[in-house]
């Protein structure tokens, strides 16, 4: 139970100026819009980045899937109520506004509007499965083209601290967004992005194979962010792998060597793809690399070749060992002593007997 304090009146009127303060920060305006409309500000000048309403980098790519989006138009079409949109007046482009909120669902939009969504495995309209919105009887798509999206439009007077502090108060928490897709609008940045170009790595597609819909919502990412996170401070993780990950991506945002941990990762790369067999797969045929697995074997390799750069194992085959196998379950993912452990396991056996 927490302990109370006596609050001053002084601190009381500092509290109240406080928030009154923030509250002109987030400056806004609430408006409808048809869903016509909507679609037509976002698609008109899109291919030239010129659209009115435009998804910013920090947002997601396209991560709902055929059933998600048939959904969100099946809530259209019976009425349900739409959650609010939230977009931002965009200070480097006066009088376009980006998305910071709801980008899936006006991707959606778009996608219906213009016949490349085909509604399927809906559950209460499941005789329109298999029908496209110009299937749809004139009538019916004109109703759909004035239903309303709410959208709280914040202004020219909210700043990008606003924009990116309401971004990561919607999503955090979320189911729809995983850690790394928060990172992206959170934490964006020079090594954000790097992340994202390492993750284009062809071998890295090859070594560890990922279903589309992980690569989608970023998973090769969190892969890499792993591995240098590790690499370089794995001795001081503690138990938290959210909070490891976010602190190291803060701390380091703008002071890395880009040159150096590319080549890093790309030697790491080769290695593997020289001496295991599988890569970092469990077996041959496996279409999913788990974290830990990947991540014991990139760390435990890249900390090998630091101490002999052209090393040679003896023998790969404690990969295939049980202990490597417990070292590496789920349930060891947030143990410190297991973290070490199965990064040094791996180390250790590569340089066991090794030549260079």
């Amino acid at each position: 139970m927490q302990q109370l304090r006596l609050i001053s009146e002084q601190e009381k009127q500092e509290a109240e100026e406080q928030i009154v303060e923030k509250q002109r920060d987030v400056d806004y305006d609430t408006k409808e819009y048809p869903v016509e409309t909507v679609v037509q500000k976002y698609l008109e000048g899109k291919d030239e980045d010129e659209n009115e309403i435009f998804i910013p980098d920090y947002q997601r790519d396209f991560a709902w899937d055929v059933k998600r989006q048939s959904k969100f138009i099946e809530s259209v079409l019976i009425g349900l109520p739409i959650p609010y949109v939230f977009v931002a007046d965009a200070h480097e482009n006066p009088g376009r506004l980006e998305i910071v909120d709801g980008s899936q669902r006006i991707r959606t939009l778009a996608a219906f509007l213009s016949g490349d969504l085909v509604l399927s495995e809906m559950e209460k309209l499941n005789k329109l499965n298999g029908f496209r919105y110009q299937d749809l009887p004139l009538s019916r798509q004109r109703r759909f083209n004035r239903r309303t999206i709410r959208m709280i439009e914040l202004t020219e007077m909210a700043d990008e601290e606003v924009r990116r502090d309401i971004f990561e108060r919607i999503n955090t928490g979320s189911e729809e967004l995983n850690d790394m897709e928060k990172r992206r609008g959170i934490l964006e940045g020079p090594l954000t992005d790097f992340l994202s170009e390492c993750a284009q790595e062809p071998l890295l597609a090859r070594l560890a194979p990922l279903p589309q819909a992980a690569i989608r919502r970023r998973e090769r990412e969190e892969f890499i962010l792993r591995f240098f996170a590790y690499l370089n401070n794995y001795t001081a993780f503690k138990h938290n792998v959210n909070d490891f990950l976010n602190d190291y991506l803060k701390t380091n945002q703008g002071t890395f060597d880009r040159a150096t941990m590319k080549a890093e990762f790309v030697r790491m790369l080769e290695f593997v793809a020289r001496y295991l067999p599988n890569g970092f797969k469990k077996a041959r045929g496996h279409t999913r690399t788990p974290r830990i697995r990947f991540e014991a074997i990139a760390v435990g390799v890249a900390l090998a070749l630091r101490q002999i750069a052209d090393l040679v194992p003896q023998s790969v085959t404690w990969v295939e060992s049980d202990e490597f196998r417990e070292l590496t379950t789920s349930d060891a993912s947030n143990s410190r002593v297991k973290v070490v452990k199965r990064i040094e396991y791996v180390r250790n056996n590569l340089l066991a007997g090794s030549s260079g």
